[in-house]
C-alpha cells in the first residue's frame, strides 16, 4: 500500500469499523453465555477452564497464519483483508445458529471450537484493515472506534441475557428458550455488520511495486510459519515487555468470565447451578446486565481515554485502568446486594476500553507497515497464550487451592490484574514514541 493515505471523515471511519460490532457481539456471547450453558448441561466448576480451550488454541493456531496470509493477498474485487473477515463472519453466523441446539457438553464444546475459529479468522485481518486504511494521524481514531464497537457489541450481547429471559420463558430442548433468541440475533449481527463495512469501505489498492511484492510471496502455511518466526525474532523490545503484561492481564480476565455468574449466584442468592437451577438462571440474567453495564462504560469511556492518554501518555493510562479493574475484582465477590455490583464493574469497563485500544498505541509505530497483518497476529498470540495457560492450569488451582469457590477465583484474577499494572510500569517507551502517540491522539477517536 502507498505510504500516503487520504484523511477519512469521521463517518467513513465509523462505517469501516461497523463490522467489528458483529465480531464482538459473538465474542460477548462467548464471554457471558457459553459458560452458563456448560453449567446448564452439567459441567463441574473445575471442568469449565478446559471446556474453554477452544478460544486460546484456535487463536494461537489461526490468527498469526491468517494475518500473514492476508499480508500476501490481493484480489481486484475482494481486496486484501476483506476475504478473511467475511469468511470468518459467515462461519460465526452458522455456528451461532446451531449452538442453542447443543444437547450435550461435547456438542457445545465442539461448536465453540468452530465458532472461535470463525472469530479468529475475522479478528486480526480487521485490525490490519484499520492500520492499512488510515494514515498515522487517524490510526488512533480507528483503533478507538474498534474499542467503541467492542463495548457496543458486547453490551447488546450481554443485555440479551437479561432481557430475553423475561420474554422467552421456559426451556426448548436442553437449554432455556432465551438462549435461542440471543444466539439467533448474534448470527444476524455477525454477517450483517461485516456486510455493511465491506460495502461502504474499499481497500487501498497497492502500487505496482507493492503488488509485485505481494504476488512474489508464497501464500501458504509453511511460508506463513517462517514469516511468523522471522517476525518474532525481529520483534521490538516493547512488544516483549507488553507480552509479560498480557500474561497476567488475560489470565485474570478469563478467571472473571468463567466464574462471574456462579460468583453472583453464591454471593447474592446463595445458590449454585446444581442445587438451585432456577435461582442460578436469575444470576445468569443479572450477570448479563452487569456485564452489559461494564461494556456500556467501555464504549462511553473509549474516546475519553484518548484525551487522557494525550495528557498522561498511553502507558500511565493503562496502569491506572488495570489497578481500577484489579481492585474491582477484589471487591466483587463480597457484594451481597445485586445493585451494588455495578460499582466495581464501572472500573472494569474503563479498563476493558483501555485493553482494546491503548496497548496498540505503544507498539504500532515500531511495526513495519508491510507486516501489519503478521504482527497483529503475534499480538494476538500474546493474548491467547495466557488464555491457554489459564485454561490448562486454573481448573487444578480452583479445585485444589481455591475449593472450587467462584468468589476466590475472581479475587485471584484481581491480584493478577494488579501485577499486570506493576509490570506495565516497567515498559520502556522512548520520548519520541510518547510524543508521536500524543500527536496521533489529537485527531480523536478509537
Amino acid at each position: 500500500m502507498s505510504n500516503w493515505k487520504p484523511s477519512l471523515s469521521f463517518s467513513q471511519i465509523v462505517n469501516m469499523n461497523v463490522g467489528f460490532f458483529g465480531i464482538q457481539y459473538s465474542f460477548g456471547l462467548q464471554q457471558s453465555a457459553v459458560n452458563p450453558i456448560y453449567d446448564f448441561l452439567g459441567a463441574s466448576p473445575d471442568e469449565i477452564p478446559l471446556l474453554n480451550l477452544a478460544g486460546p488454541v484456535t487463536g494461537l493456531l489461526i490468527q498469526p497464519f491468517i494475518g500473514a496470509m492476508s499480508d500476501s493477498t490481493w484480489h481486484p474485487k475482494w481486496g486484501r483483508r476483506k476475504p478473511y473477515f467475511f469468511i470468518g463472519a459467515l462461519l460465526c453466523s452458522i455456528c451461532l445458529l446451531l449452538y442453542p441446539f447443543s444437547s450435550s457438553l461435547w456438542m457445545a464444546a465442539s461448536l465453540l471450537w468452530i465458532l472461535d475459529a470463525g472469530n479468529n479468522t475475522a479478528m486480526e485481518p480487521y485490525r490490519a484493515f484499520v492500520a492499512d486504511k488510515l494514515n498515522e494521524e487517524q490510526q488512533p481514531t480507528g483503533f478507538q472506534m474498534q474499542s467503541f464497537f467492542t463495548g457496543f457489541g458486547q453490551t447488546l450481547a450481554n443485555l440479551s441475557l437479561f432481557i430475553f429471559p423475561m420474554i422467552f420463558i421456559g426451556k426448548t430442548g436442553s437449554l432455556p428458550t432465551w438462549v435461542y433468541a440471543s444466539f439467533f440475533l448474534g448470527a444476524v449481527c455477525s454477517i450483517g455488520s461485516i456486510w455493511w463495512s465491506m460495502h461502504t469501505t474499499s481497500e487501498i489498492e497497492p502500487t505496482p511495486e507493492e503488488l509485485a511484492e505481494i504476488r512474489s510471496r508464497k501464500s501458504n502455511v509453511l511460508e506463513s510459519i517462517f514469516e511468523i518466526f522471522h517476525a518474532i525474532g525481529e520483534m521490538p523490545k516493547v512488544m516483549w515487555q507488553l507480552a509479560l503484561v498480557y500474561l497476567f492481564q488475560w489470565y485474570a480476565l478469563f478467571c472473571y468470565w468463567q466464574n462471574s455468574s456462579k460468583s453472583i449466584a453464591l454471593s447474592v442468592w446463595n445458590a449454585t447451578p446444581k442445587d438451585n437451577p432456577e435461582l442460578y438462571e436469575k444470576a445468569v440474567s443479572w450477570t448479563g446486565l452487569v456485564n452489559g453495564w461494564y461494556n456500556v462504560v467501555t464504549f462511553l469511556s473509549a474516546f475519553g481515554l484518548l484525551w487522557l492518554a494525550k495528557k498522561m501518555s498511553p502507558k500511565w493510562i493503562h496502569i491506572i485502568c488495570l489497578i481500577m479493574a484489579g481492585v474491582g475484582l477484589l471487591i466483587f465477590p463480597h457484594i451481597t446486594d445485586k445493585n451494588l455490583l455495578f460499582i466495581p464493574m464501572a472500573g472494569f469497563g474503563i479498563a476493558w476500553a483501555s485493553m482494546m485500544g491503548i496497548p496498540y498505541l505503544l507498539v504500532v509505530h515500531k511495526i513495519p507497515k508491510e507486516k501489519y497483518g503478521v504482527y497483529m497476529g503475534i499480538i494476538n498470540m500474546m493474548i491467547v497464550i495466557p488464555m491457554l495457560i489459564q485454561n490448562i492450569s486454573f481448573g487444578y488451582i480452583l479445585k485444589y487451592f481455591l475449593n472450587n469457590d467462584p468468589g476466590k477465583a475472581i479475587s485471584f484474577g484481581g491480584i493478577f490484574l494488579i501485577i499486570a499494572a506493576i509490570l506495565t510500569l516497567l515498559i520502556q517507551t522512548d520520548k519520541s514514541t510518547e510524543d508521536h502517540s500524543a500527536i496521533q491522539m489529537n485527531s480523536g477517536g478509537h
